[in-house]
C-alpha cells in the first residue's frame, strides 16, 4: 500500500484569548499521491488554516500531520522550512510576485533554497515558463502582465521544484472565467504527472474540475466525496 501523500490524524486548531476561536476540530484526511481535491465551505469554515497546516506553515494545537509519511510535529523550524522548500509547491491567490524581476528571475527563486545553481535554476524557470504557456513573455517585468499570466508565474513558480504537493489558495479568485477556467485545466492537469493538488475555493466550477472535493463547516469535514 503506497505511502499518503498528506495525512491529519485528529488535527485541531485553537488560536487563544481573547477571541478563541476553534478554527479546525478533530480533522481526519488523507490524500494519495497524484490525488486532486478541491476543499469548500463558507467563510470560516477553516479551510484557509486547513491549507497552512497541511503546508505546515502553522501547526496544529493538538493531533498529528504527516508528509509522505513523516510526522512534522517534533520538526525544527528549519527542518519544516526544508520540507517546505523540498516537497511542497504554494500558489496563492495574491500572486506575491517580485515586480522588479523579470518573469523568468521570479520563477527561478523558486528554487534558490535548493541548492541549484543560477545557470540552472534560470534554465529550469524557462522550462516552467514554458510548461505554463508563458514561453514568449520570459523577459517580461511582472508589472507588464494580465492577472492571468500573473497567476500563471505563481504557478511555475510553485511547480519549477517539482514538489511532489501543490498547495492554492483560491488560484481564480481574481481572474475572469475564461482566464479561470485555463488555470483550472493546468491544476487539474498536473495530476498526471503525479502532483498532488489540494486547492480551496469557492467556485463550484473549479471545484468540480478536482477529483475529490472536502467540504468544512465549523471547522470539521462534513462531505468527503469522489466526483470523478
Amino acid at each position: 500500500m503506497s505511502i499518503p501523500a498528506l495525512q491529519l490524524s485528529a488535527v485541531s486548531k485553537i488560536y487563544p484569548p481573547p477571541t478563541e476561536v476553534t478554527a479546525l476540530d478533530e480533522i481526519d484526511l488523507v490524500v494519495g499521491g497524484g490525488e486532486t481535491v478541491a476543499v469548500t465551505g463558507a467563510s470560516g469554515a477553516g479551510k484557509s488554516t486547513l491549507l497552512s497546516i497541511l503546508g505546515t506553515l502553522e501547526r496544529p494545537t493538538t493531533g498529528t500531520v504527516r508528509i509522505a509519511g513523516t510526522e512534522t510535529s517534533a520538526m525544527s523550524d528549519s527542518q519544516l522550512s526544508e520540507v517546505r522548500a523540498t516537497r511542497l509547491g504554494f500558489v496563492f491567490q495574491q500572486f506575491f510576485l517580485l515586480e522588479h524581476l523579470s518573469v523568468l528571475d521570479n520563477v527561478a527563486t523558486g528554487l534558490l533554497y535548493r541548492g541549484v545553481p543560477g545557470r540552472a535554476r534560470r534554465d529550469r524557470a524557462a522550462e516552467a515558463l514554458y510548461e505554463v504557456g508563458l514561453a514568449s513573455r520570459i523577459g517580461h517585468r511582472a508589472g507588464q502582465l494580465s492577472g492571468g499570466e500573473r497567476q500563471r508565474v505563481a504557478i511555475a513558480r510553485a511547480i519549477v521544484g517539482r514538489p511532489a504537493v501543490l498547495l492554492a489558495d483560491e488560484p481564480t479568485g481574481n481572474l475572469d472565467s475564461t482566464t479561470g477556467a485555463g488555470i483550472t485545466e493546468l491544476l487539474s492537469g498536473l495530476a498526471g504527472d503525479g502532483t498532488t493538488v489540494v486547492l480551496i475555493t469557492h467556485n463550484a466550477g473549479v471545484a468540480a474540475a478536482m477529483r475529490r472535493q472536502v467540504h468544512l463547516s465549523d471547522g470539521r469535514i462534513v462531505e468527503d466525496k469522489v466526483v470523478s
